[in-house]
């Protein structure tokens, strides 16, 4: 059994993924807004998805621009890259728990509202 375990290890290890990355998780934000945004930047060098989101005029640009330089950061000090060589290769937003609160209607009715959440990920990598 033990054997297994680190076999199984070993292979995850192997085929884990080298590139920089970094997540912001139950960010109280749609996560059909924050695809918009991230559409924008995908591809993007990085000092130019920097500045795009810095110059968006949408909710959503603040979060994504923190995890962008987030994910930068741990390029230059985990893996020793240079910023300026990178660029996003992948970012994508995953729902997250929704918060459920009523709103009460008339005839004592309550209408529901769902307050989404969102796990905000981004990939860079180097420029070849």
């Amino acid at each position: 059994m033990a054997k297994n375990m680190k076999l199984k290890t070993q292979r995850i290890e192997e085929n884990k993924d080298r590139r920089p990355r970094a997540v912001a998780k139950y960010v109280r934000i749609s996560p059909y807004k924050v695809r918009v945004v991230l559409d924008v930047i995908r591809g993007k060098d990085f000092n130019e998805a920097v500045a795009i989101l810095e110059n968006v005029n949408k909710a959503a640009a603040d979060p994504i621009r923190k995890v962008v330089l987030s994910a930068a950061a741990n390029a230059e000090h985990n893996l020793n890259m240079n910023p300026a060589d990178l660029y996003v290769a992948e970012c994508y937003a995953d729902q997250g728990p929704t918060l459920k609160r009523v709103r009460p209607a008339s005839k004592g009715r309550a209408y529901r509202i769902l307050k989404r959440t969102s796990h905000i990920t981004v990939v860079l990598d180097a420029r070849a």
